[in-house]
């Protein structure tokens, strides 16, 4: 039988942080959300209060967390125990004030009368036992996924059940499955969900286009990858001649407000799922396939309702005015990335290639565009944007899934020109409602906003002594723009060094996380004081959130109460990050099915990451990451410096650093865990 062995846990959860049951004195009380481990010890990411501080993660044994588990909101007492000579703090959870509703993924086993199911994740020390009757089908061997339900009277494992059959392990479907499961994010609709968008009329009446503004007429297209389906937004220009005014460009959103309406049973499922997920096979939409591919995807040559801005440029590629408000489009052309960038290669007046066939009006649109966004992205750069420049990895399967292909996405003029219109549009759209004041308290009306904020003092110092260790120094500065402006130059400076990936990577992690929410803090990586997500309401929710405002601001409309729109905003900003970490999970996953023939085999790679354990390597060309552990590293005793991020042989002075350039072997390719395994070349 094979099931790990079950771990106790001190009691029962608490209802409440009674002293005398600590056997000390409180020093402290947190809530936050738990970090667990494989080895069954946790750390709490404390929540803090808006003008605080930010507390570091807090260290719980094991034999403390009374039955708290992974992504647990609880409760934490920091105390100093009375019978403890050496003064060390003690640290335990007093009450589960929310369990996790997320469920844990892994392999059924039936043993007689017994049935378990054998976690693959890494935040879960323990199986789960199951009851026979909570089985919903699932046979022998299948991979499920299960809820902890409760434990067992004697606390020495949990009890759930099973929520889903994935399949059996290993095919594709059933691994893809696998970690939308794991992360808590549903891969099918509801019935219901599915038969309201399937009733919705296919055909664009007059009275739906009365109103809009008519632009179909002016040229316009969509620039998206090869193999996209849903086309959320599209470019249209023309040459206006009026005075000092040359040109007009209007960026077009998909008007998914005009067939979800706000309260309905299809936008309550949108608001749970919260954005469509890419993983590398798929895309599990936002939106049912009728209203993501079909009713609210700009296809060509097809009447398709929108909210757009629309802007006015002079000669110099200012901005002269813009308009905001629902229009109605007739996509010219539908382009890929690639497509788009035969245009810009080809330049004005020249020949496209035979087998791109666009039209001519097009192609001049793409060329003045190109110009345009050019001076977008120098403007934004010299008011201190930080250009990270981060790339992104391709995985190419085939009708089966299996990974054929592993290569770094390279960045194209075209994929920067629709960048820099997308950005536009964003900050266009706040700083208009921004201006919408109330003539009583001078305030903007409530909006949602996507903000960045600088990060705190302590950090940047770090950072500024992590870079002074390859030499770089990095001024002193008053505020966030400046700092942005060195971090800038510091990252020009290190472009083609060695160092400049590991660079990158500890200058992403001294910032915090980008989100959504009601308070305008600006957006410090993008240089705007006014920014929100405006452009793609056929994928993520909050874009539609700020369709409805604008367009409830525009007709006149009420303030709209902030009531529940900031828990709004902290459940999008949830969504969005656990979207993300199962796309980087479907990556993974494809990187290691990759190298499952290649062990053995050696490559170049830089290494990326370091901790007391080993080390990760990035291997050229395909971004691939495994980790060399120091248990390999037997030529000598090598001790890790945490400030610096090194690794340094004791008797030999060999050093390993981020961005250094190695040789590995692979040795191994776990694909339960999603991991690689590589050992240095000497």
């Amino acid at each position: 039988m094979s099931v790990k062995q079950t771990k106790k846990y001190s009691g029962r959860k608490k209802k409440s942080g009674n002293r005398k049951q600590q056997g000390g004195i409180n020093q402290a009380e947190y809530e936050g959300v738990l970090s667990m481990t494989r080895e069954g010890y946790a750390f709490l990411a404390v929540q803090v209060k808006e003008g605080q501080k930010p507390v570091e993660d807090v260290f719980i044994p094991a034999r403390k967390l009374n039955g708290a588990l992974h992504g647990d909101l609880v409760r934490v007492a920091v105390y100093a125990a009375k019978n403890r000579q050496d003064k060390k703090l003690e640290r335990q959870v007093l009450f589960i004030k929310e369990r996790s509703s997320r469920p844990y993924v892994g392999i059924l086993q039936i043993v007689d009368k017994q049935a378990y199911v054998i976690t693959e994740s890494k935040n879960m020390p323990y199986d789960i036992h199951v009851q026979k009757g909570t089985l919903s089908g699932a046979r022998n061997g299948q991979k499920v996924a299960a809820l902890v339900t409760d434990w067992d009277k004697r606390g020495n494992f949990p009890i759930g059940r099973i929520t889903d059959v994935l399949g059996t392990p290993g095919e594709n479907q059933t691994e893809m499955h696998a970690i939308l499961a794991e992360f808590g994010l549903p891969y099918r609709f509801d019935k219901k969900v599915e038969d309201l968008a399937n009733e919705l009329r296919d055909t664009i009446l007059p009275e739906d286009i009365q109103g809009r503004r008519d632009f179909r007429k002016i040229p316009s297209f969509t620039i998206d990858p090869a193999d996209a389906k849903d086309f959320d937004d599209a470019l249209s220009y023309r040459k206006t001649g009026k005075g000092k005014v040359l040109t007009e460009v209007g960026v077009h959103i998909a008007d998914v407000s005009h067939y979800v309406d706000s309260g309905s049973l299809l936008d309550k499922a949108a608001y749970e799922r919260g954005n469509s997920v890419y993983l590398v096979d798929r895309t599990v939409p936002m939106f049912p396939e009728k209203l993501s591919n079909q009713l609210c995807s700009l296809r060509p040559h097809e009447d398709k309702l929108c909210v757009s801005a629309v802007f006015e440029f002079d000669e110099n590629f200012n901005v002269v005015s813009r308009w905001f408000g629902r229009t109605v489009i007739r996509s010219d052309c539908r382009l890929s990335y690639e497509q788009a960038q035969a245009v810009l290669d080809a330049g004005e007046g020249n020949q496209v290639a035979a087998d791109v066939k666009i039209p001519p009006e097009v192609c001049e649109s793409l060329v003045f565009l190109h110009r345009q966004a050019s001076r977008l992205r120098e403007e934004r750069m010299r008011s201190g944007a930080v250009d990270f420049d981060k790339a992104e990895v391709k995985v190419q399967v085939d009708e089966q899934g299996v990974p054929v292909d592993i290569r770094v996405r390279e960045q194209l003029d075209s994929h920067r020109l629709i960048e820099e219109f997308m950005l536009l549009a964003n900050r266009e759209v706040t700083e208009f409602v921004q201006k919408k004041k109330n003539k009583q308290t001078g305030k903007p009306p409530a909006f949602v906003y996507r903000i960045h904020e600088s990060p705190d003092e302590d950090k940047m110092e770090a950072f500024r002594n992590f870079v002074h260790h390859f030499g770089y120094q990095m001024k002193q500065v008053n505020s966030p723009r400046d700092y942005a402006r060195e971090l800038n130059t510091l990252l020009n400076k290190t472009k083609e060094k060695a160092e400049a990936g590991g660079i990158v990577i500890m200058a992403l992690r001294s910032m915090p996380r980008a989100h959504y929410s009601t308070k305008n803090a600006g957006h410090f990586g993008l240089a705007f004081s006014n920014y929100t997500h405006f452009t793609s309401p056929i994928r993520r929710y909050s874009d539609l959130m700020v369709h409805r405002l604008l367009l409830h601001y525009i007709s006149g409309g009420k303030e709209v109460p902030v009531g529940q729109m900031e828990n709004q905003c902290i459940h999008l900003s949830q969504r969005e990050q656990l979207a993300t970490e199962a796309e980087r999970a479907s990556i993974k996953y494809k990187m290691v099915e990759f190298m499952q023939d290649k062990i053995g085999k050696e490559f170049d790679g830089v290494i990326t990451g370091m901790t007391e354990w080993g080390m990760f390597v990035e291997l050229d060309k395909t971004m691939i990451e495994g980790m060399v552990s120091v248990r390999d590293m037997t030529d000598d005793y090598y001790v890790y410096d945490k400030d610096v991020m090194t690794l340094t042989g004791t008797h030999s002075g060999k050093h390993f650093a981020l961005g250094q350039k190695v040789r590995i072997a692979v040795t191994r390719a776990n694909m339960e865990q999603k991991q690689l395994d590589f050992e240095l070349i000497q």
